[in-house]
């Protein structure tokens, strides 16, 4: 079999395939990068619970639920760590209104049984003395997690390569088929690689590869993300957990690592297949983490990096068998692409392994989106 896509979530595809003694191989140019380098590895059920997303919640939660045990395995196949960190997340309102959204959401968020729970503003400065004296409440996530997402994917490429995953270093243009089935992929580089069946995990450039019949094309588009890596200078005190925040109206958050080092996110930016690093958009998010956690001018600005999250029509994962016979697509997974990368690697063995269906991914299967629809064409995704 071949992955088409070498991010977080075509890599855990490959490596679960081939525990199963299948042969598979990873066609990529840049195996782990893109926007899997550029997250922040956050693994939030709850935090990620938006209006009108309840079946996306669920399989959230789901999905963080096997985030342990993944890991586990991942460390003991990598022999290395993945920063897996249980300490939950602390989400922060800095004035009356973005408080007033925050309970709103919070509202929700209990509506739909997510552990989660109101917090005053001497309560969420009480668990990060940190913060701002600003701050006018927030809630606990006691169940967002976290992982070091830069060392998930090194760990994943170890695991992958001792699993005896074989990597191509190019891309794929397109796929070639013969009376109804896939016969091989053809590359970008010259040449081509027989294969029976693929998983198209491409991200947000799966809607680009030709000879994907125009129902089974995954309606994914690009959205532009901006993190920052901040390394604290000194005796420089930092956070004990991931901190969201609503800062008038924007939202923002700070991941802390095990190393002392912090990254800073959240910008979302429908700006096609540009990887530019905006100024604006860097400004703004700096002042609004420097209004949460005003320790953070004594930090050094260490990167700066984006990436493109594949985002769906509707916000949630695009997984399922598509046409031809011997395709699956394995892409759209948006804000979620760390959390949900195992689920997704489950559902694809699974489906491979001929099951009918995968009960969790019932509501998120390619053909929910009907015969209208269609992702970017290759001369619109442009050089990648």
């Amino acid at each position: 079999m071949t992955v088409v896509g070498g991010g977080v979530v075509g890599l855990s595809i490959a490596w679960q395939a081939a525990t199963t003694g299948r042969s598979v191989a990873v066609v990529d140019a840049e195996p782990g990068r893109g926007s899997s380098w550029a997250a922040a590895g956050m693994l939030a059920p709850a935090g990620e619970a938006h209006f009108g997303e309840d079946p996306l919640a669920r399989l959230n939660v789901a999905a963080a639920a096997r985030w342990p045990a993944f890991a586990r395995d991942l460390e003991e196949a990598s022999d290395s760590s993945v920063g897996y960190r249980a300490d939950g997340t602390l989400l922060v309102a800095v004035d009356h209104a973005d408080r007033q959204a925050v309970d709103d959401l919070l509202r929700y968020q209990l509506e739909l049984g997510l552990d989660a729970s109101r917090l005053t503003a001497s309560e969420c400065r009480h668990l990060e003395p940190l913060l701002t004296p600003g701050v006018s409440g927030g809630a606990e996530f006691r169940h967002d997690h976290q992982v070091d997402n830069r060392a998930v994917v090194r760990a994943l490429l170890d695991a992958c390569r001792a699993a005896g995953v074989v990597f191509v270093s190019d891309r794929v243009r397109g796929i070639v088929t013969r009376r109804g089935r896939i016969e091989r992929v053809d590359l970008e580089g010259g040449g081509f690689r027989a294969t029976v069946a693929v998983v198209l995990a491409a991200g947000a450039w799966s809607g680009t590869i030709a000879g994907v019949p125009s129902p089974s094309v995954p309606p994914v588009r690009p959205v532009r993300g901006l993190t920052l890596r901040l390394r604290a200078e000194g005796t420089t005190g930092t956070l004990a957990r991931t901190v969201r925040g609503a800062v008038h109206g924007r939202h923002c958050y700070l991941v802390p690592r095990n190393d002392g080092s912090l990254v800073v996110g959240a910008t979302s930016e429908e700006k096609g297949f540009d990887l530019s690093v905006p100024v604006g958009a860097t400004a703004v998010l700096l002042a609004d983490a420097r209004e949460l956690f005003p320790a953070l001018d004594e930090y050094a600005l260490v990167e700066l990096a984006t990436g493109l999250r594949p985002g769906s029509p509707d916000n949630a994962p695009i997984v399922g068998r598509a046409s031809p016979e011997g395709l699956v697509v394995a892409t759209g997974h948006y804000r979620n692409g760390f959390l949900l990368a195992p689920v997704t690697a489950d559902a694809v063995v699974a489906l491979l392994d001929g099951a009918p269906d995968v009960e969790a991914f019932r509501p998120f299967t390619p053909e929910r989106f009907g015969p209208e629809r269609a992702g970017p064409t290759p001369a619109e995704a442009g050089a990648r």
